[in-house]
């Protein structure tokens, strides 16, 4: 895509690949970063003034966050899954618990310290809203045009609902691929898209327990002995607070490198416990443990927390 364009598909990096990640952003000191849709920063060379390039230089040197106008999902949120492949019910009660329980939590109040241009803060509210299944209608190595039009068969089918405050997340099993670059360039993401007339925003969330267990987190033993399952139940988050506060591309994220607020803390899980299977956690929802990384948040300062306040 033209760098000029804004792009809004957000990803988590892989581990191995943070090096990458930073190394992968285009330099001009002429230009801001925005995101560009697989967890880097990409140039937006649209032309400036001389004023306007010594603020973007300004604006460059800071890493903070910073709103640019366009919409958050203040409102709740209801999250739809979509388990496609083969799925194992151990590693789905994982996951769903996860849907059922991350909302209300002190590690979601974390976007409550974020609010839209009007000033509203974001509401520490998830609705676990829907579930559906797809057997592997599109094969095992999905394009991105694959995971879109996944999502708009389960809403045009009347199999999910059509929901301008959801999030839809495509859940691929261990033999699942992405071929924009699952394992290689990132572990998921997330984008928006119009579909029957409304903004729809959805995410892939790739399975890397035979895949990339090394660099995308399905660490061995892990706090509920669903490898790919707890290490997807980071990268969910990851993706749905990202969502949430830059749902479009153009609203929270960092102007010196086209992070946003799941970008800034990746693989950062702060203090740890040990669980009795030997698995180290840092949350718990519902009855079970998980170890999710933590979140930017915006207040008191801006830095990494695992709950606010």
């Amino acid at each position: 895509m033209k760098l000029n364009r804004k792009l809004v598909v957000l990803a988590l990096s892989c581990a191995y690949a943070s090096v990458a990640l930073a190394g992968a952003v285009k330099e001009s000191s002429d230009s801001v970063y925005k995101p560009t849709g697989k967890g880097w920063g990409e140039l937006d060379l649209d032309a400036q003034t001389h004023a306007q390039k010594a603020a973007t230089l300004k604006a460059q040197r800071s890493a903070n966050l910073t709103n640019q106008g366009g919409p958050v999902m203040t409102a709740p949120k209801n999250v739809y899954y979509i388990w496609y492949g083969t799925w194992d019910s151990a590693s789905q009660n994982v996951l769903t618990n996860l849907g059922n329980h991350i909302g209300g939590s002190p590690y979601f109040n974390i976007n409550t310290t974020y609010t839209d241009k009007s000033g509203t803060h974001v509401q520490n509210v998830v609705n676990y809203a829907g579930t559906t299944t797809d057997s592997g209608s599109l094969g095992t190595k999905l394009s991105d045009a694959n995971i879109e039009t996944i999502v708009a068969n389960k809403i045009n089918s009347g199999a999910l609902p059509l929901d301008a405050n959801g999030v839809y997340f495509v859940l691929t099993d261990k033999n699942t691929t992405a071929t924009s670059g699952f394992c290689t360039q990132y572990c998921g993401w997330h984008t928006n898209a119009t579909i029957n007339g409304k903004d729809i925003k959805y995410a892939f969330i790739g399975n890397p327990e035979t895949q990339c267990a090394s660099s995308c987190g399905a660490n061995t033993p892990s706090p509920n002995n669903t490898p790919g399952a707890d290490a997807m139940a980071s990268i969910i988050s990851h993706e749905l607070e990202e969502t949430t506060t830059d749902p479009d591309g153009n609203a929270w994220y960092a102007l010196s490198n086209g992070m946003e607020n799941g970008d800034k803390c990746a693989w950062n899980f702060g203090t740890t416990s040990t669980a009795s299977n030997g698995a180290a956690y840092n949350q718990t929802f519902g009855t079970m443990k998980y170890l999710i990384q933590q979140n930017w948040t915006l207040l008191p300062s801006q830095a990494c927390a695992q709950h606010y306040p």
